[in-house]
């Protein structure tokens, strides 16, 4: 086992044992044990009641975090050429249509949200193995798959994110940078808190929210208590 840095012993002798926080105080502790150089994610772990191999109980949805994510989101806005202005109008990072499905075919995925047209979902269905695992295919039911390009791109690049259960019936998401004031990084966990819970399957039985724990890059997990969700 690998043993712990000094600032690693400091950040968890500041996470008591055995004690669950509230969500205030958990987004201001969270700033105070991360000791990385750089900015670091701060995430949230909710795990939920449910069973994800059962369709009707598969927990997913988007969010518009209030303070965004603080991440530089690479957006590619396949779409046909009288759709192209539109989408640079939103923001997005590159624009264009085969040329991108060819680089796709070849390997290239340095993006982090597609943005495409119903029309074209059809040339993107054989690059299914390629986007799929990445969490790159484009969804309508997360608004990424629209003919309001300019909007669906701007709403990703303002802080809009899709979640969903991961098979051991956990939700992972980003919250927010440890440079985020402890309010911000509170009032955006709140809202993604809100929205699960707003997606509980009515064929869920017993608890819902199991535990929720945040954490940033390389820190301890901090619990926090069930009952605010």
């Amino acid at each position: 086992m690998a043993r712990l840095t000094k600032n690693q012993k400091e950040s968890r002798a500041k996470v008591e044992a055995n004690k669950v926080y509230s969500l205030e105080e958990a987004s201001s502790l969270v700033k105070e044990i991360t000791n990385v150089k750089f900015d670091a994610s701060v995430d949230l772990a909710v795990r939920l009641g449910v069973d994800p191999k059962k369709a009707n109980q598969m927990v997913r949805g988007v969010v518009t975090l209030p303070h965004g994510t603080g991440k530089n989101v690479r957006v590619l806005a396949l779409v046909t050429p009288d759709k192209e202005a539109e989408a640079l109008e939103g923001g997005a990072d590159y624009v264009g249509l085969d040329e991108y499905l060819q680089k796709i075919k070849d390997g290239w995925t340095d993006v982090d949200v597609i943005v495409t047209m119903p029309s074209v979902m059809g040339k993107l269905g054989p690059l299914g193995r390629v986007l799929g695992p990445r969490g790159l295919m484009p969804n309508p039911k997360t608004g990424t798959v629209t003919m309001d390009v300019k909007k669906a791109v701007s709403d990703v690049k303002g802080g809009k994110i899709d979640f969903k259960v991961d098979k051991t019936g956990i939700v992972h998401a980003s919250v927010g940078k440890s440079s985020f004031t402890a309010d911000k990084i509170k009032e955006n966990a709140a809202e993604l808190l809100n929205t699960i819970l707003k997606l509980k399957p009515s064929t869920t039985k017993g608890v819902y929210v199991k535990s929720i724990f945040m954490s940033s890059t390389m820190s301890p997990s901090i619990s926090i208590d069930t009952k605010i969700a």
